[in-house]
């Protein structure tokens, strides 16, 4: 007589399949979230340190800028952080007035 296993194969164990969540698209109007201070610190070093480091690749210089970045105290990363905060309170402003418009708008189609 054939011996019955009692284990549960793995596919019965699932009770449904999992569906995928559709990613939503991003409108194109939107504004874009501003740099963080270590963007802004690396795109105002980048040529200083290609032109120190000539056949270092993108990764090399990804790197050097990190460590660069790390040996900065907080008096010398302060006026990046000031950057990034004078962009992030743009940001903010444009996203207020985005939406504003883009409520204005919703409630102009439904009154039609």
């Amino acid at each position: 007589m054939p011996k019955v296993s009692s284990k549960v194969s793995k596919r019965s164990k699932k009770e449904e399949p999992t569906k995928r969540k559709r990613k939503v698209k991003k409108d194109i109007n939107a504004p874009k979230k501003p740099m963080s201070a270590y963007l802004l610190f690396s795109n105002e070093w980048r040529e200083k340190v290609k032109a120190q480091n000539p056949d270092a690749s993108f990764g090399d210089l990804g790197r050097l800028l990190g460590e660069q970045w790390r040996e900065y105290t907080d008096d010398q990363k302060a006026p990046y952080h000031v950057k990034h905060e004078e962009a992030k309170a743009k940001y903010e402003r444009e996203k207020a007035a985005y939406e504003a418009k883009k409520a204005a708008s919703e409630d102009e189609g439904e009154s039609d």
